[in-house]
């Protein structure tokens, strides 16, 4: 349950470079830089995926602006897995994790 988001890799000029086009906006007209986990200190949508891509490893900067989001790759490391972490931001109940149902409310 959540609301899936469609990422769409696009090829960069520049080696090293991976960016992702969503189907949303996260950033609304502004747009956000991140030098390292460190800077991710907010609990808003774009600082969540920039921890999430962080820990993801072989980041070394993120630039999120509005839908796009620009990773800056450490050398040698490829775009495997980002799009998968991009699409499940939004995505609140997984596999093993507990929905609570809030007391009187209906389970159906």
């Amino acid at each position: 349950m959540g609301q899936p988001v469609t990422v769409i890799e696009k090829s960069s000029p520049q080696a090293g470079v991976i960016r992702f086009e969503i189907n949303r906006s996260i950033t609304g007209m502004g747009f956000e830089r991140y030098k390292s986990r460190a800077d991710a200190v907010d609990v808003r949508p774009p600082d969540e995926l920039a921890r999430r891509l962080f820990d993801h490893g072989g980041v070394t900067g993120i630039t999120i602006s509005s839908n796009m989001i620009t990773l800056d790759l450490a050398p040698g490391v490829g775009s495997d897995g980002f799009r998968e972490i991009i699409e499940e931001l939004f995505t609140y109940y997984r596999e093993g994790v507990e929905v609570v149902i809030p007391e009187g409310a209906s389970a159906d």
